[in-house]
């Protein structure tokens, strides 16, 4: 806009003369970033309608009040990054893939201050870079940018990223954050970062506060869980080695802070990933006698990575083949827990483990994959994902290589197993029973038979659906839950094949897996009535019918309901009974021949009312 049209524009407005600056930098040729819009440049103005006239990404020559503009468009300076991938991609591009930290120093620079939040600097980055790179990008990046002298990371995102006047060594921004907090957690990190900082290069900075500061906090802090303070105790330890200071000099000592071998699984479970290996040694090392024990038992309940630094460990201490014996007997005693059957099934083509696990990849072990499955969903409190679960739908070969030597029974036990899993959506039941069916052809008269019982509807009374619903819902909630807990608890009593209360918990497991499946195959085959559609013209769900005997002439009534509905006492019968369903379809005067255990007899229907109108 030139000087005549913001007059004129003043003019007719007069509240935006306080802008005339901001309106003489909307001239044509002018890049912008508009709230809503994004990214554009200003192409004209249309002095007639007072309007500029901007090509925005997705909306080429849109015409905006200038007035508006003002609290929701910026204009962006020549230098600006995204103005820069405009006029001079080529080095725009030249920094990012050679010196993205460069690229980060003159994008602040376009700042007031040379600072903007952790937000604002990636929005912009992202928008150059491409949501489809910056991720990797950016974490590479913030790496290089942390050993950067002239660049403050900040900690939170809604913290500054701030270009610096004089740059500031890495060691020595650590040492100020070190200082300037008392968190124990925090005072680890930052003089582990130390530790990366000052690798093997000459330093003069003095280190022995922050020294210090991490042997106090292992020592006595009370925010420190036993993992913490053994992993503080390694970093304790590594920086007075860089210090040329005596590790043994300190208290306590890692060895005894592993001596109590009841704390190593809790400790392991919380251990950084990268310190699993050393802890490892170090338990192994603070305990020559029984090490191998306790390296086992670890194994027993590890999770995640330390599942395969337990693993590696003992086959690297040449404990090979106790292992895959170990192995063995936690299959037959039904121990093997998800993070160890993960770990088997990923590696059961490994050179390195295939002769370890090959007498493991049985059907028996896709029993224990299943048990481990349907556990781990009841224990879920939310709809989280399970790795085992992911890993036999994802290898299309998992299943084919554990029924390689599966009989015909076996495999349909297994499929009924799957069948009844709560771990699997309905979708990968039957996408996991059709490689089933591809090896065992015979075991698709389970899914047939499953799909001819759902078919079928279930004429039902409101009350007797909620009872239903009721019943259900304990099962779900109570139930099964306390079920699971009693597995869980004899579990830990050693030994399954002699322990008689994991038997009987998982046997009441079987029989609540069942109910819980057949109640709601019914629930969802249920259709609820209040019988007022029932006729009169011939029996049906919802009639009263007088019959007699034709043996004696003995009139008796009953009242023909709903599936859930039977009641002796009041002559209420289900119509999916015996008498029920010979009753359906009759009209009055005709016999019905009624077989039971223990008689053959036939009835005169005499009269059919409907139940509806009795009931009102």
């Amino acid at each position: 806009m030139n000087s005549e049209a913001v007059s004129a524009l003043i003019a007719k407005n007069p509240p935006l003369k306080a802008a005339k600056a901001q309106l003489e930098a909307m001239e044509p040729g002018a890049y912008v970033i508009h709230r809503s819009w994004g990214f554009g440049r200003i192409k004209d103005y249309d002095e007639a309608a007072q309007r500029l006239i901007i090509d925005f990404k997705n909306k080429k020559g849109h015409a905006m009040d200038p007035a508006f503009c003002l609290t929701t468009m910026e204009i962006l300076p020549a230098n600006h990054l995204l103005v820069r991938k405009e006029t001079d991609p080529k080095q725009v591009a030249e920094l990012i893939a050679e010196n993205p930290v460069q690229l980060v120093v003159e994008t602040l620079q376009t700042y007031d201050n040379h600072a903007t939040t952790a937000i604002d600097l990636e929005i912009t980055l992202g928008q150059v870079i491409g949501e489809d790179k910056f991720k990797k990008w950016w974490a590479a990046t913030k790496k290089a940018l942390a050993k950067d002298p002239r660049i403050s990371v900040p900690q939170k995102k809604t913290e500054c990223y701030v270009l610096r006047e004089t740059p500031v060594s890495a060691e020595d921004e650590i040492l100020e954050q070190f200082n300037s907090t008392r968190s124990a957690r925090r005072r680890i990190t930052l003089a582990e970062e130390l530790i990366e900082a000052i690798g093997k290069k000459e330093i003069n900075t003095d280190l022995s506060v922050v020294l210090t500061g991490v042997a106090e906090a292992v020592k006595s802090s009370n925010q420190l869980d036993p993992s913490e303070r053994l992993y503080g105790a390694a970093v304790r330890d590594e920086l007075a080695r860089h210090l040329g200071i005596d590790p043994a000099t300190f208290e306590p000592q890692q060895p005894a802070l592993v001596a109590n071998a009841r704390d190593l699984p809790a400790i392991a479970e919380k251990i950084p990933v990268h310190f699993q290996a050393r802890f490892l040694e170090l338990v192994n090392a603070t305990h020559p006698i029984e090490g191998r024990d306790i390296l086992f038992n670890l194994l027993k309940t590890s999770q995640g990575k330390f599942t395969t630094e337990c693993i590696n460990f003992l086959v690297e201490q040449g404990h090979a083949d106790e292992l895959a014996a170990v192995l063995k007997r936690w299959q037959t005693e039904q121990n093997l827990r998800a993070p160890v059957l993960l770990w088997i099934v990923k590696n059961r083509h490994s050179k390195k483990f295939a002769k370890l696990l090959n007498d493991l990849i049985t059907p028996r072990l896709l029993g224990a994959i299943f048990f481990a499955i349907d556990y781990e969903a009841l224990q879920a409190s939310s709809a989280r994902r399970i790795p085992l679960a992911d890993i036999l739908s994802d290898d299309t070969e998992l299943i084919a290589d554990l029924l390689s030597t599966a009989d015909p029974e076996t495999a349909r036990d297994l499929a009924n197993t799957l069948m009844l899993n709560q771990g699997f959506e309905e979708l990968t039941k039957k996408s996991l029973l059709a490689r089933f069916i591809k090896i065992f052809p015979k075991i698709q008269t389970l899914v047939d038979s499953e799909a001819e019982t759902r078919e079928e509807q279930l004429i039902v009374s409101k009350a007797s659906y909620e009872r239903k619903r009721e019943e259900y819902e304990t099962i779900v909630s109570k139930k099964i839950p306390e079920n699971s807990k009693a597995i869980a608890a004899a579990r830990e009593h050693g030994d399954l094949r002699e322990n008689s209360e994991y038997k009987m918990a998982k046997q009441e497991q079987q029989v609540l897996m069942a109910h819980k499946t057949n109640l709601e195959r019914d629930l969802g085959r249920a259709r609820i009535s209040d019988f007022k559609d029932a006729s009169i013209d011939q029996v049906s769900v919802g009639t009263v019918v007088e019959v007699a005997s034709v043996k004696d002439g003995h009139h008796t009534t009953y009242t023909v309901l709903g599936a859930w509905d039977g009641d002796p006492e009041k002559h209420f019968i289900s119509y999916k009974t015996p008498f029920g369903a010979a009753l359906l379809g009759k009209k009055t005067g005709d016999v019905i021949n009624v077989k039971t255990d223990a008689s053959d007899e036939d009835y005169a229907i005499v009269s059919i009312a409907r139940y509806a109108d009795k009931a009102s």
